[in-house]
């Protein structure tokens, strides 16, 4: 999964702002359109998604609702648009804040450098019975160690990060495997069955990883 996505049109923003964001070891990508924007991210995936709102093809409208359908990843539209109208449409449509141009670049680093604080800087994570180590990708389960293997621990982990969420099949296996991995689809089936074993009281009557049928997977 990538660390940030900045989805912007124009070259010179975009690039500047990549390289301030590599030099504080973030993996960053970069697309200039809409369309390029969700083949990435539905490709691999973002943590962080910095979204223009005027793009060729797709808005950045547009794009923070699909983002929002399937994911909470943390969104911060950066728009020239500064109407109020403008600020409570991208609000309304998931985004976690909305910044109008031209921004302190130092003020939008300290912003960032903030959510990666308190969102994803978690040794462990814990929901309930479960408790992820995110340094030692190991599973505790109402106290005791459970054997994990490593794509196992990503799974159950990218399924709790979206808790609520239903993700589709798709995108869990693009995130997990990689859109060009040489597994299958089934893959993710396989692995969601070991996890049900692993975590429920009863397997085959989930109550944490639940099945949206035809479409994908929750965490509950």
């Amino acid at each position: 999964m990538l660390d940030i996505l900045i989805v912007e049109d124009n070259p010179e923003i975009s690039g500047l702002l990549r390289d301030f964001l590599v030099k504080e070891n973030y993996v960053v990508s970069v697309a200039d359109t809409g369309e390029k924007a969700l083949d990435i991210y539905n490709r691999y995936g973002a943590k962080l998604v910095i979204l223009d709102i005027m793009l060729p093809g797709i808005n950045g409208f547009a794009i923070c609702q699909r983002i929002r359908e399937n994911s909470n990843s943390h969104i911060i539209i950066v728009s020239a648009k500064t109407d109020k109208d403008d600020k409570l449409k991208g609000l309304n449509l998931g985004a976690d804040d909305y910044i109008e141009k031209p921004y302190d670049i130092d003020i939008l680093l300290a912003k960032i450098r903030g959510i990666f604080k308190r969102k994803y800087a978690k040794e462990e994570i814990i929901e309930g019975n479960l408790t992820l180590n995110t340094v030692n990708k190991s599973l505790m389960v109402d106290g005791e160690m459970v054997d994990v293997t490593e794509k196992e621990f990503e799974l159950l982990k990218l399924l709790i990060e979206n808790k609520n969420t239903t993700l589709k099949k798709e995108y869990i296996f693009n995130t997990i495997w990689g859109s060009d991995s040489d597994s299958e689809l089934q893959t993710l089936t396989v692995h969601i069955k070991w996890l049900r074993e692993k975590i429920e009281k009863d397997s085959k009557k989930p109550e944490h990883i639940i099945t949206a049928w035809g479409v994908g997977y929750r965490f509950e």
